[in-house]
């Protein structure tokens, strides 16, 4: 079992050097980029067990798209307007997002209520699997001091391009 406290301090005492290897990530050839990340994003998938961590949820919030949030009031049977009401906010960007962190829907054991519906971006996250990285590396950036995965993708990835 991995420890995460101790990734994720790993992650904070190394943010020079990752904003350094970001720096230098953004100037890679955006296929390359993408076959160096999804390698390794498997692999890396292969040994980490999100359900060991879950700080995604413990920490940041995602975005609810228009969609997201027409299904999961629909599975809460509520309407649009309540479920907006009782759990979501307008950002700063005028994004649908959490009222609070850690998510409400997130159980004591690291299990998400409404993990069948929920929103595309936890879907998705960390994002390392997606097509053309290179116009997210700020937010992966972000990520790895968030997600043991994303921290141990970079760290391989900045170790395989030295």
């Amino acid at each position: 079992m991995m420890n995460i406290d101790q990734i994720l301090k790993q992650a904070e005492a190394q943010k020079l050097q990752t904003q350094k290897f970001f720096d230098k990530l953004k100037k890679e050839k955006p296929s390359d980029l993408d076959q160096q990340f999804h390698q390794l994003h498997d692999k890396v998938f292969q040994k980490i067990n999100c359900l060991d961590c879950a700080n995604c949820c413990k920490t940041t919030g995602p975005l609810f798209t228009k969609r997201d949030i027409k299904v999961i009031s629909k599975y809460l049977k509520l309407s649009e307007t309540d479920f907006i009401a009782k759990y979501l906010r307008v950002d700063e960007d005028n994004d649908y997002v959490l009222q609070q962190v850690p998510c409400v829907f997130l159980a004591a054991d690291n299990t998400c209520s409404i993990y069948a519906y929920r929103p595309n971006a936890c879907r998705e996250y960390p994002h390392t699997n997606q097509a053309k990285m290179h116009t997210i590396l700020n937010e992966t950036e972000k990520n790895v001091l968030i997600c043991p995965a994303v921290y141990e993708i970079t760290y391989r990835l900045r170790n395989k391009m030295k």
